[in-house]
């Protein structure tokens, strides 16, 4: 289980599939009976206390929490790709084992601080590098993604986002792209193992964590006043 901060305050936490029943009972044992509420991606889940949880799942949405649990946990084929200047990673993946893949390493140059001539040229190079780069890449996603469009439920990508646009910039990866999912993964240089664990990135359960409101610091309801005894 992965936690980071939140911009706007709480945090994100993200959560296994197989995990989220019992990440759901601890938060209802901690902070008191919960109401629900859907989310086009998801489910609200608010406590008694006021302490919210925001559940956010790559696919599908749900009306309670037995239905996140369901959707969370049912069996969904994504197609990844992970892009950097480094390289690449393409898979296909069906619940949480990765069935095809194949990744790439390549170079392209860094920028340079020299200036004058020498820096347009070595530009012009860069991005010639990066051009071929983003081309090889989306004939890879061509060769194995594309036969697999109509059965991928979401498309998830990763990496450097502008480079990820940029191979899924041509007219012959349009299916691809119309499946192409929010979020957005974190990833070092694509190695098989990385393409891995994206796997597991993917399919998480992304869970907003937010305070209620004397946790928060929040005095209550605007022009109300505290009682105070003699």
């Amino acid at each position: 289980m992965v936690s980071r901060p939140a911009a706007g305050g709480g945090r994100w936490v993200d959560v296994d599939p197989e995990r989220l029943s019992r990440w759901l009972d601890g938060f209802a044992q901690r902070h008191g009976d919960v109401g629900t509420r859907p989310l086009v991606d998801g489910l609200e889940v608010t406590a008694a206390d006021g302490e919210v949880a925001e559940c956010h799942l790559l696919v599908g949405a749900a009306s309670n929490v037995e239905g996140l649990i369901a959707e969370a946990l049912r069996p969904r084929k994504i197609g990844l790709l992970l892009v950097r200047r480094g390289g690449f990673g393409v898979g296909v993946a069906e619940g949480p084992d990765l069935v095809a893949s194949k990744v790439g390493s390549r170079y392209v140059q860094s920028r340079t601080a020299a200036g004058g001539w020498s820096q347009q040229r070595f530009a012009r190079r860069r991005e010639n590098q990066a051009r071929a780069a983003a081309g090889d890449t989306a004939d890879v996603v061509l060769r194995l993604l594309t036969p697999a469009a109509k059965t991928l439920d979401a498309l998830v990508t990763g990496g450097d986002r502008r480079l990820v646009d940029e191979v899924l910039a041509g007219t012959r990866l349009a299916p691809l792209r119309a499946l192409r999912a929010e979020r957005f993964l974190d990833v070092p240089d694509p190695r098989l193992a990385v393409l891995k664990t994206a796997v597991t990135a993917a399919r998480t359960v992304r869970i907003r964590v937010s305070p209620g409101p004397e946790r928060h610091g929040d005095p209550g309801p605007a022009g109300a006043t505290a009682e105070t005894g003699d």
